[in-house]
Order: C-alpha cells, then sequence, then structure tokens
C-alpha cells in the first residue's frame, strides 16, 4: 500500500501493537532493541485479544504497556474481536500519532490493527509477512488476516525467502520486502540461554515437572487450531492413546482451554497411564518442556519454528501449512491427523535414530537470532 510521503518528526514514532501470546514473543525482540533507540520512540498498545496468555509474556519480558484495549470478553466471537480491535484502536491512534504501526503475523488483532492504521493513513509495517497457505480456510482466520494485512502493509519483514516469495508472486513492491529470519528465534535464543546458564532458575522450572520420568522419551503435544475440531482432536488423541502403550514415551500434552478442544481432550486421555494433561503453560515452562522433549507433535504455527532451533523434530498435525520451509528443510513432516501417519511416523522417529537424526540435524530454516536488528535497520532507513 503506497502513501503520501510526510516528513517525519526528528525522531520517528513506533507504534507497536500485538495482542496474543504468540504475537507477544515475537514482538518482544523488535520492542526490546526499539525502546533502546535514542533516534525512535516506542510505544506499545496490547489489544488484549487473548487477556492472561499475553499478560504472561509482558510480565515476563517487562515490556512497557502504553496503550491497552482490553479486548478479551468470555465467549468472544471473530465479530467481538474485531469490533473491539478496530474500534479501540481509532482512539490509540489518534492519541499516539504514530508514523509506523507495526504488526504481527495473522491474528484478528493484527489485520484489525492495519486496517485501523490504513484508514488514519499510517504506514503499516507488517512481521512476518508473506507466510501462505494458498487455502483461505486453512488455518482459519489466520491465511485471509495474514493476506490483509499484506495488502495494507508498506513494509513486508519476511522471515524466509518462500515467504518473499509469495509476496512477489502477489505483485508486491520488490524494494519493500525484506528477509529478516523470524524473530521468534530471536527471542527462544534469548530465554533459552538463559535457561541453560541460570541453574537455579533450570532447577525451578524442573521442580514444575516432578512426574517427568527419567529414561522415558518425552512426547510433547499441543493441538488446538479450529479446523481439527470436528473430528480432528478425536484422531489425535486416538493416536496418542496408542503410542501411550509403548511403554518407553510419557506425554505430556497441555491442553487448550476452548471448551472444543478440552472436552475431547479430558474425555479420550483423562487417566491413561503414560499421558499427562496439564494446563497450558506460561513461556519459560513451555520452553523447558520442548528442550526436553524427544519429538514435538503441534498444530501450532510457532511450535513449528521454535522446535527445530533445539534440534527436535516435529510432526505437524495439519494437513497443510503456511510454514513449507521446515517441511522443505526436513525439520518437520506434515502428518495431518490420520492416526495411521501419525502412529506410523512417530514410531519411525521413537525406533529408528538414523531417521531421527535426519530430521533433528537438519538446519534450521527460520533465523539465526538477528531478526529484529535487521528489521530496525530497514525502517529507520526510510524518510
Amino acid at each position: 500500500m503506497n502513501f503520501i510521503s510526510q516528513p517525519f518528526l526528528e525522531k520517528k514514532k513506533l507504534l507497536i501493537v500485538f495482542g496474543t501470546r504468540p504475537e507477544a514473543l515475537k514482538c518482544f525482540p523488535v520492542a526490546r532493541a526499539a525502546l533502546a533507540r535514542p533516534d525512535l520512540v516506542t510505544e506499545i498498545c496490547v489489544t488484549a485479544q487473548h487477556r492472561e496468555m499475553v499478560d504472561q509474556v509482558i510480565k515476563l519480558t517487562g515490556m512497557p504497556v502504553h496503550y491497552d484495549l482490553d479486548a478479551m470478553r468470555p465467549g468472544q466471537s471473530l465479530f467481538d474481536v474485531t469490533n473491539k480491535v478496530l474500534v479501540g484502536m481509532e482512539t490509540v491512534l489518534e492519541q499516539s500519532k504514530p508514523d509506523i504501526v507495526m504488526v504481527q503475523g495473522d491474528t484478528t488483532t493484527a489485520m484489525a490493527a492495519a486496517l485501523a492504521a490504513f484508514y488514519k493513513r499510517i504506514p503499516v509495517a507488517h512481521v512476518e509477512a508473506g507466510l501462505r497457505s494458498h487455502n483461505i480456510d486453512s488455518p482459519f482466520p489466520e491465511e485471509l488476516n495474514r493476506r490483509i494485512a499484506g495488502d495494507i502493509a508498506t513494509w513486508h519483514f519476511a522471515p524466509t525467502t518462500e515467504a518473499r516469495a509469495n509476496l512477489l508472486a502477489e505483485g508486491k513492491d520488490a524494494g519493500r520486502i525484506f528477509v529478516t529470519g523470524n524473530t521468534v528465534i530471536d527471542t527462544l535464543l534469548h530465554f533459552s540461554d538463559q535457561v541453560d546458564t541460570d541453574k537455579s532458575m533450570n532447577a525451578g522450572l524442573a521442580a514444575g515437572f516432578p512426574f517427568l520420568e527419567v529414561g522415558k522419551k518425552l512426547i510433547l503435544v499441543t493441538g488446538h487450531r479450529r479446523e481439527n475440531h470436528e473430528g480432528g482432536i478425536e484422531r489425535i488423541c486416538t493416536a496418542l492413546k496408542v503410542l501411550a502403550t509403548r511403554g518407553d514415551v510419557q506425554i505430556v500434552y497441555p491442553v487448550h482451554p476452548n471448551p472444543n478442544v478440552r472436552r475431547v481432550v479430558e474425555a479420550q486421555l483423562g487417566g491413561v497411564p503414560s499421558v499427562f494433561l496439564i494446563e497450558p503453560q506460561d513461556y519459560l515452562p513451555f520452553l523447558y518442556l520442548q528442550k526436553q522433549s524427544y519429538l514435538v507433535l503441534t498444530d501450532s504455527g510457532g511450535v513449528q519454528e521454535e522446535a527445530p532451533s533445539l534440534g527436535k523434530p516435529v510432526l505437524v498435525l495439519r494437513d497443510n501449512t503456511e510454514r513449507p520451509e521446515g517441511v522443505a528443510a526436513g525439520t518437520a513432516r506434515l502428518v495431518g491427523t490420520q492416526v495411521d501417519l501419525i502412529l506410523s511416523n512417530a514410531n519411525r522417529l521413537l525406533d529408528d535414530p538414523a531417521a531421527y537424526r535426519g530430521m533433528s540435524e537438519q538446519h534450521n530454516p527460520y533465523g539465526d537470532g538477528r531478526a529484529s536488528a535487521r528489521i530496525l535497520e530497514e525502517l529507520l532507513r526510510y524518510d
């Protein structure tokens, strides 16, 4: 989206907007770097699309919050979130008067905040731009959210060359597309180093999972996406029940609070030996579980990026992914929710050391931990 050039003040003003835990984690390294720059005024707006989860990250990172829309309500629909963010952002933009609005990824917050900035004729920087599944219904509504934000954005910060190619194919200005790596790797490496070097922190995290058995391979599972609600979660649970009978594994499943997920998972897996259903974890405990895991099964986009950085093979519980780079690199494999595919792939990785090394030792395609520096460098290049 082209905007009429306006002269910037002596210091450019950047407004970073996020509303969910994944967004907050991926915006954190950019915000930290931006707040440290004397030539940039940075403010943060939290929509609180997911209140408790985003608050966990704010507490962990110490990011300042200048505006809080407090949008989350019990039983909220996509209509509710879109309306609250769009209307709330009007007031925020009038008060903040930023030169640039930064949004991240594919959430309803990212889409609605980008649209609000467009209505106010404020340029948008889109972090994690260009990911595409090429299926507007999967992931839903994220695929459309990301496309809308991309059509509005002035700066496209693509995590990979494939994401850049998607944007070029859509006719985006090549001079406004920058391959930076994914900021989630910046965050991951920052906190992973802390977990490794701080013995007290590591011991405290370990104490949170006293049920883990030394000598058993840990399978970490996350599954919650809307497209898996109609039968997919049941099939995943069926496969996990079979895997649990092996005797050499332990399965840890932080269960999403969505009742469409929790009701099924608890009914299918509650009380199954070697299966531990736990509450959704804060970032550091979940990072600890990833580091302790042997294998990760997930339908989460962010976990597809994080786990390979830790050398953990990923089986993607989806029929398609907007993150195909991991599949191409060999760090991830699409298995969908078919019981036989989940079992055959998981058992092979558990039983065949060569197959395991073939995935765990591949190069992570999602970044080197310097994405945030590249983003700010490009943003501050333009007058």
